[in-house]
């Protein structure tokens, strides 16, 4: 059983609930599904703590404005994701790079390592979806602040993750 998230008074003060958002990539986004499979034992407690400000997988209408802690889920495959990536950390207090897409942009970036002749077989693919001739790592485009590894992630080391930033924020209100 994953470890509970640990919450100070000061986290919560106020009513001031910590803004989290959750972004995905290039990637199978695993990491995702083990958020929600956390959430089963987590979200009572959650919902007091976190504002789920931008989640695509628990609500339709998502908001892209002030976050105190971004995770980043998948690999850097285009402009667009890398103009958006900016954006997020533009706004963010924290990002933190979820699975071993978003940390070293594997598997998603197995074209980087084609040869010129697959190269040549996926032109059209890039083309098509505006892909840049590269995959990056999140840390290739932003700062990050923190690295949860994975393929899929432990939810362990996620809830680590988590407890350490909600303690960092606590600290700094």
């Amino acid at each position: 059983m994953p470890e509970e998230i640990k919450t100070s008074d000061s986290a919560v003060s106020d009513h001031k609930k910590i803004r989290i958002g959750w972004f995905t990539f290039s990637c199978c986004e695993d990491n995702t599904i083990v958020l929600t499979e956390i959430m089963n034992d987590h979200w009572q407690e959650w919902k007091k703590l976190f504002d789920f400000r931008h989640v695509n997988v628990l609500k339709s209408k998502n908001v892209l404005d002030e976050l105190d802690i971004a995770f980043i889920e998948g690999a850097i495959a285009s402009d667009e994701h890398a103009e958006k990536l900016k954006k997020i950390r533009s706004v963010s207090k924290k990002l933190v790079a979820v699975g071993a897409c978003a940390i070293i942009g594997m598997p998603a970036g197995q074209r980087n390592f084609f040869n010129e002749e697959q190269k040549k077989e996926i032109d059209f693919l890039l083309m098509r979806f505006s892909a840049m001739p590269k995959v990056l790592r999140v840390a290739d485009v932003v700062k990050i602040d923190a690295e949860v590894p994975g393929c899929p992630m432990e939810p362990e080391v996620f809830l680590t993750a988590v407890n350490k930033l909600v303690g960092e924020l606590s600290n700094n209100t």
